[in-house]
């Protein structure tokens, strides 16, 4: 079970980290450039379809695997051991990146005509993106101790 739960964690892995990738690297930058949002829009709605139930899939075996590497909850927010550490800053990771979903879908994306929450917008993507790779070294860490 736990290679299975280890395999679709890293799937749901290589299809997070490598959209917020595309989106940070290619996408942005050339939106911010031009004012043009259309290709960075289109990718958000088609990604959604694919990189939410990635992130679904993550959440449920990362809890899983937390579990079976941790099984005292309470320790799960200790940021001491090298399992409470390395799952606290993983939980950390994932309420950053709800918020961040939460504040684009419900604030940001409405209003993406405005400058500013464009702007916004941006940084949030952003900060996805780079929490979505130090989830990707948080957990290489977990399994050969980076940290």
């Amino acid at each position: 079970m736990f290679k299975f739960l280890l395999l679709l964690h890293l799937l749901g892995a290589t299809i997070w980290v490598g959209g917020h990738l595309f989106i940070g690297i290619k996408l942005l930058p050339k939106a911010l450039k031009t004012g043009d949002k259309t290709d960075l829009l289109n990718f958000e709605r088609n990604y959604e379809t694919i990189g939410m139930p990635a992130l679904l899939i993550q959440v449920i075996s990362g809890l899983w695997l937390a579990y079976i590497h941790e099984p005292e909850i309470s320790h799960w927010f200790t940021f001491s051991g090298h399992n409470g550490l390395h799952i606290s800053i993983k939980l950390l990771l994932l309420f950053i990146t709800v918020v961040c979903a939460i504040i684009a879908n419900k604030v940001l994306i409405p209003n993406i005509e405005n400058p500013k929450s464009f702007k916004k917008l941006a940084a949030l993507i952003y900060i996805v993106t780079i929490s979505s790779i130090l989830f990707l070294i948080t957990g290489l860490s977990f399994r050969v101790g980076i940290f």
